[in-house]
């Protein structure tokens, strides 16, 4: 029967002292900014993130409105218009609490209905597009991470530590090639568990199977500048993916991948037009997922012990079976 290590007030207690701490030495070590952000936008701006593709946004009208309005999924596509819109600099970014409905996704120890994460993003220039410039930004989080975690251990010393410094990083194509026999999430079982701290690179385009690692939105991250960051759960043995993140698409990269999708008539969309008339600065970001994070630096083997959500009635059984205290 599992046991958590701190009780209900403590780990409210924590899960403060985590956020905090974090979003404090990540703004220092991005150079980023706190700004305020949207929960909806409208449906016909293209602002909203597609996630893989097929996901279903949450929407709804409003009598003062004349257009149908959706609940975010996530604000990458924002983000970049929002640093136009501040008139940052070259080196500068922003973050911000990203809050958000996910209709269709199965919820369990690691997924919720409910999404709180650290949405930031940073503007970069024609130079810093490359995966050399990807890999720094990882290691930054990743070490911020590192941070956190001995400081959380020092105040609660009972926690034991699940985050190594160190990053393996991989393309999708040389993940295939090592676990050929594998499914994708089957792969990144294997390298999770063996190399703890592993950042996936390049995830979109189709792997020598004809199929992609993961289906990926086309008009955000560039294919071959993104990735998601996975930390090994040693008491759930399962990796647990707490960003995803890129280098976003430019013009030639967005039509490239929209004519891919067959999706080029997003090109018609605000934001979409943007991109290809230069009027977008060239940037790097991604989501840093908050109860993720908060139940690996605080040892949870279920994300409704950080995060206060619907839960249905078999998840909410097999939490009571195992001893799990959901909040």
């Amino acid at each position: 029967m599992y046991k958590a290590k701190l009780d209900l007030i403590n780990t409210e207690k924590a899960i403060k002292d985590v956020k905090d701490m974090f979003e404090k030495e990540l703004a220092y070590a991005l150079n980023l900014t706190r700004v305020s952000a949207p929960l909806f936008v409208y449906s016909n701006s293209g602002l909203n993130d597609n996630l893989s593709g097929v996901e279903r946004p949450v929407k709804f009208d409003s009598p003062k409105f004349k257009k149908e309005i959706e609940i975010v999924q996530s604000l990458a596509k924002w983000k970049r218009m929002a640093l136009a819109h501040y008139k940052f600099k070259e080196g500068t970014g922003l973050y911000t609490d990203m809050n958000a409905i996910r209709r269709d996704e199965t919820p369990d120890e690691l997924h919720s209905i409910y999404v709180d994460q650290w949405d930031w993003e940073k503007i970069i220039n024609e130079k810093g597009r490359t995966i050399d410039y990807l890999k720094e930004n990882v290691e930054i989080i990743v070490h911020t991470l590192h941070l956190v975690q001995n400081e959380i251990t020092k105040r609660y010393p009972n926690l034991d530590k699940f985050i190594d410094d160190e990053v393996k990083f991989i393309t999708t194509s040389d993940l295939e090639k090592m676990y050929p026999n594998l499914n994708p999430k089957e792969r990144e079982y294997e390298i999770t568990k063996e190399f703890k701290t592993v950042f996936i690179m390049q995830v979109g385009w189709p792997l020598k199977n004809g199929k992609p690692h993961e289906l990926r939105a086309p008009d955000y991250d560039d294919w071959l500048l993104n990735g998601d960051l996975l930390i090994y759960h040693p008491i759930l043995d399962m990796p647990c993916e707490v960003s995803s993140m890129g280098i976003r698409v430019n013009k030639e990269s967005l039509e490239k991948q929209l004519t891919y999708t067959n999706k080029l008539e997003s090109l018609k969309l605000e934001y979409h037009k943007a991109i290809m008339n230069n009027e977008l600065p060239l940037t790097i970001g991604g989501g840093i997922g908050q109860s993720r994070i908060c139940m690996l630096l605080l040892n949870k083997i279920h994300i409704g012990e950080v995060q206060s959500s619907l839960w249905p009635e078999d998840e909410l059984l097999k939490a009571k079976e195992k001893g799990i205290v959901l909040l």
